[in-house]
């Protein structure tokens, strides 16, 4: 992998917290935390806000609008690749491909696979990316639009999207999926190259199902 990609993972996940639940069956809550204070019943309570992905809105296979909101009260998996890619994509999708195969059907885990190429990925494009994989209905949207947004994003999720005239294709990302619970939290990151990577993944959200379960 190159070397630039695996020294700004490195960073990104050494730079934020990682919240971790006193039970050994939840999984961490990653990225920044805030304290905040408030008042009740005349004492002061401190609360911990933690990260959450912030808004966003492109268009999927279909050409139509997904956003946030697509993805309110799901657990979701993402990640960032492009349809010509030729190093690590296609290791990725096949990973992504078992996960997906796994949870086919389950109403509450959807996936979501950004584009990093919008000028050759359109929505005609990436539908017949999708077909080619088998995919089939909603629950696994991909998604294209503006460049810069696209990019902005990755970093929203703690990785890496962007041009590199020295990565193969012109463009440099991460190999990683990441795992969203339905309050937009991120809790895991996954090598998306590996079915270790993979296999981690599906029992990871069936850990999330299962904390939801409880609740």
């Amino acid at each position: 992998m190159h070397s630039l990609l695996k020294n700004s993972i490195r960073v990104a996940v050494l730079t934020f917290f990682a919240a971790c639940s006193s039970s050994e069956n939840r999984l961490p809550i990653l990225g920044e935390r805030d304290t905040v204070s408030k008042v009740v019943d005349g004492e002061t309570v401190t609360d911990t806000v933690y990260y959450q992905i912030p808004p966003f809105q492109f268009v999927n296979q279909d050409s139509l609008p997904i956003s946030d909101k697509t993805y309110d009260g799901k657990i979701y998996v993402t990640d960032f690749f492009f349809v010509t890619c030729p190093t690590i994509c296609p290791k990725m999708k096949t990973q992504m491909k078992r996960v997906y195969d796994k949870f086919k059907g389950n109403s509450d885990v959807m996936f979501l696979s950004y584009t990093i190429d919008p000028r050759h990925d359109t929505p005609a494009v990436l539908k017949e990316f999708a077909t080619n994989l088998g995919i089939t209905g909603n629950q696994w949207q991909f998604a294209t639009g503006p460049k810069e947004e696209i990019f902005k994003t990755g970093k929203s999720y703690m990785v890496v999207a962007q041009e590199d005239a020295g990565a193969p294709g012109g463009l440099l990302h991460s190999g990683h999926f990441v795992l969203v619970d339905k309050e937009k939290h991120v809790r895991g990151m996954y090598d998306g190259t590996t079915e270790e990577g993979a296999d981690k993944l599906m029992t990871d959200i069936n850990k999330l199902l299962a904390e939801y379960q409880k609740q």
